[in-house]
């Protein structure tokens, strides 16, 4: 951030950080040095009065009996907001335990937030150990550290920074202790923490799209867990987003010619449909979408499965045909528009959140196909007409790529929406596509850790920690041809080329993420995380359930709930009363996040939501 305007100095001693600070501030920047103490107190400490009046002499203010987790009540600040709140070597006083000190950081973080500016910083600087984060060298036990990390995000701050703490630039300053004492801390390998706002959480909503699927007018609702997964337009011309960038980059680097297809497709598709998605897609991992009733006020209209009954929603109609992308507003959601235990055979009438984006390509591809042979044109390659071999490949490659959708258990490396990057080509039955593409991407990806493994029928893409994220496979095609389709999760191909510690960054609307990647740099960057050190939040649940129960309507709450920041989701044990038609589920739920600030406080809050969602909605008795 640009040097700070304003800056508030909490619990100084003798001033002398004050001074340091004035004697090197930018022009037009201001300062206002305070401390708990009365003014007669303050000026016992060795060197006080004259870094005062030093302070003074460059603009600065000084001001006295300031309590600095109070600091929204303090009459002379009252109006104010700081770019920049410090607070040196924090201390209860005298031999305070860690407890004590925690709740001094948690109260000064809860109040300085109220004077902080909308993209301003908070400065703590800490004795070594005393942060509990892998900063500390070495690094206490978790409970016997200040758990600054912890304590900031009850205020909505996160961790972005960890500095060393360099004395030496501050040639005035002169650490002191606590209640007038001037003996100081033990600065050495003292570390300062860099502490920005998080961004808010947003409550899950459903959101109403009409769109024209075979033909027919279709009105649905998307379900209120996936509704932050459509229409961000992440791979767009002109997107900088990490998704649009390794897509690039794997097109490039194929380096065949592959026409991509930018038509506007729904995110419905046809029973029909699904079941020619052919590349690994479990139907039973899909989600279901029921068309809701026409001619019905919006609060009005059925989104629950058949068997669910039905509950009033609070959303806004999109139709994409107008481009009309407007979200609701309205901050509660009602129940999931989907369900998973109708066989797409018998249920025909019903619609499923596309799984993959092949069955759509193929009817587009025909489409194409067909106006050019009736007006025998040539293929557009890259915006350009060509025609000739690349590498072996003697037929245009076909690609497209979209939001896809799997309803698959929560887990570290598993996301319920992804980008699938599509390419598809048919080939006579003696060409050796699968073996030249089979080597263009293990030379394509190996710098990053990446098996090209072959498998039956075609190859497997695999990396550390991700697990799987490509696949090649083959179909059958016209006069003994083949079709060879490489599906890619670009997702999780984005979070393996620039080191994202987790998928779900690329979906946070926190502009610190795109503000890395606005100069396009190359695959092999690393992210650099703007919350450092998130800690892990841990709940178990445990209820009891009918006979009617379904793994998949749980998580579908769990990922509502929790507003994204469940992690990864666990059956710890499970019981079946043997008189009653009734089993008892226990699961832990791990809560985390690189995004936002989770306090335990927070954690608990969604927890408690996700109880009282389970016991409404799938009338479970928690225990």
């Amino acid at each position: 951030m640009p040097a700070p305007r304003s800056t508030l100095l909490v619990g100084e001693g003798n001033f002398s950080f004050g001074a340091a600070v004035c004697g090197r501030r930018e022009p037009g920047s201001r300062v206002t040095a305070t401390c708990l103490q009365l003014r007669e107190e303050a000026l016992r400490h060795e060197g006080a009065p004259g870094n005062i009046r030093a302070i003074q002499d460059s603009g600065g203010t000084v001001l006295f009996q300031v309590d600095c987790t109070n600091l929204q009540d303090c009459a002379s600040l009252r109006g104010q907001v700081f770019d920049l709140v410090v607070f040196n070597f924090p201390h209860c006083g005298r031999k305070s335990g860690v407890k004590k000190n925690r709740e001094l950081l948690k109260l000064f973080f809860l109040s300085c937030v109220q004077v902080l500016a909308e993209d301003g910083e908070v400065h703590v600087s800490l004795c070594n150990g005393q942060g509990g984060t892998p900063a500390d060298q070495p690094r206490r036990e978790w409970h016997n550290s200040w758990q600054v990390v912890a304590m900031a995000a009850e205020a909505h701050l996160i961790l972005s920074a960890v500095k060393p703490f360099e004395k030496e630039t501050l040639h005035s300053y002169k650490c002191t202790g606590y209640r007038s004492q001037d003996k100081g801390f033990h600065v050495e390998k003292a570390l300062l923490h860099v502490f920005t706002r998080s961004p808010p959480y947003t409550a899950a909503q459903v959101v109403q799209v009409e769109e024209v699927v075979g033909g027919k007018n279709v009105h649905y609702s998307i379900p209120a867990e996936l509704s932050d997964y459509v229409f961000r337009k992440f791979n767009s011309a002109d997107s900088l987003h990490p998704v649009k960038l390794v897509q690039d980059y794997l097109l490039e680097g194929l380096g065949w010619p592959i026409s991509m297809m930018t038509e506007s497709v729904p995110f419905i598709i046809t029973a029909r449909q699904l079941q020619r998605c052919c590349c690994g897609v479990d139907a039973s991992r899909c989600f279901q979408i029921h068309p809701l009733q026409k001619n019905l006020p919006p609060d009005a209209e059925e989104v629950g499965g058949p068997s669910e009954g039905r509950e009033d929603v609070d959303a806004t109609r999109l139709s994409l045909d107008k481009g009309d992308n407007v979200k609701s507003n309205r901050p509660e959601s009602s129940r999931p528009a989907c369900s998973s235990e109708a066989d797409p055979e018998v249920e025909s009438a019903h619609y499923w959140l596309r799984p993959s984006l092949l069955p759509q390509m193929e009817e587009l591809v025909a489409k194409k196909e067909m106006i050019n042979k009736s007006n025998d044109a040539s293929h557009q390659v890259g915006g350009n007409e060509e025609e000739e071999a690349c590498d072996g490949v003697e037929s245009v490659l076909y690609g497209i790529s979209g939001v896809v959708f799997r309803n698959e258990p929560i887990g570290l490396w598993a996301p319920p929406a992804f980008h699938e990057l599509l390419i598809k080509g048919v080939f006579p039955p003696e060409n050796e596509t699968i073996k030249l593409l089979g080597e263009k991407l293990e030379a394509l990806f190996a710098p990053y850790g990446v098996s090209v493994v072959t498998e039956e029928g075609g190859l497997h893409l695999t990396a550390q920690p991700i697990g799987l994220f490509g696949k090649v496979f083959t179909s059958k095609g016209a006069d003994s041809h083949v079709g060879v389709t490489l599906s890619v999760n670009l997702d999780l191909l984005a979070a393996l080329l620039f080191s994202l510690p987790d998928w779900r960054l690329l979906w946070s609307h926190d502009p610190r993420v795109l503000k890395q990647f606005s100069r396009r740099p190359p695959p092999g960057t690393p992210f650099t995380p703007f919350s450092l050190f998130p800690e892990p939040v841990s709940f178990d649940i445990s209820f009891w359930t009918g006979p009617a129960w379904e793994e998949k309507a749980f998580l579908a709450a769990v990922r509502e709930a929790g507003r994204g920041t469940v992690e990864q989701v666990q059956l710890i044990d499970a019981f079946s009363h043997p008189d009653l038609s009734q089993t008892s589920y226990c699961y832990r739920l791990v809560y985390h996040s690189h995004t936002h600030a989770l306090p335990h406080t927070r954690a608990l809050q969604f927890h408690k939501h996700l109880e009282s969602l389970l016991s409404s909605r799938l009338q479970v008795t928690i225990r």
